[in-house]
């Protein structure tokens, strides 16, 4: 029994599908998924698709598509460093009909939970939630959470059964190297909704 879930469903406009590796035998390819938010802000997610996939359904750049699957991580080894990265790992897809970018996951709080505020005091509290899947893996995935449910999420502990319903969103910020030089990286998250403990 895996005791999870890990269900997205995201929408949006298709930008630069390319190789990205093969596994056994199969291709798989990569592209980013622009979605549009209500705010007019824009959410560009990486998603990876299987050559089996996109011999059923054709793609080129800039078409308007709906993708389910599910929220993955791995880890990338990055000038030395290990990085988690995220991905849409796509099930099913087919053309857009509607703006959405919907998840749910359920999983357990892997690292204590990092309650902060905003310069502007909003409050928000950071977890990381591992998600099983099958052959003995598990996706580990950062989530960011608001207000009076972020007050509830920094009493959290590790080992905690959560389930949460949200939306993935993408997020610049600057990182400081070693060197003092900046540079601008993206990170992906899933901005919760709703959450509850114990499921």
């Amino acid at each position: 029994m895996q005791d999870s879930t890990n269900s997205v469903s995201v929408a949006g406009r298709l930008r630069g599908l390319e190789l990205s590796h093969k596994l056994y035998g199969e291709a798989f390819y990569t592209f980013f998924l622009e979605c549009e938010r209500l705010s007019d802000k824009t959410d560009v997610l990486p998603v990876t698709i299987s050559e089996r996939l996109l011999s059923k359904h054709p793609l080129c750049d800039g078409k308007s598509v709906t993708v389910k699957g599910q929220l993955r991580s791995y880890n990338k080894l990055v000038d030395g460093k290990v990085r988690l990265y995220l991905t849409v790992f796509a099930r099913d897809i087919g053309d857009a009909t509607s703006s959405v970018n919907e998840i749910e996951l359920k999983g357990f709080v892997c690292k204590p939970p990092v309650f902060r505020m905003t310069p502007f005091g909003r409050e928000i509290t950071d977890i990381l939630v591992a998600v099983n899947r099958a052959y003995n893996k598990s996706d580990y995935i950062p989530c960011i959470v608001w207000g009076r449910n972020a007050r509830f999420a920094s009493g959290f502990e590790v080992g905690d059964k959560v389930s949460v319903f949200g939306r993935v969103q993408s997020r610049q910020y600057e990182k400081v190297l070693e060197n003092g030089e900046k540079i601008i990286r993206v990170a992906y998250e899933v901005s919760i909704s709703r959450l509850s403990k114990d499921w």
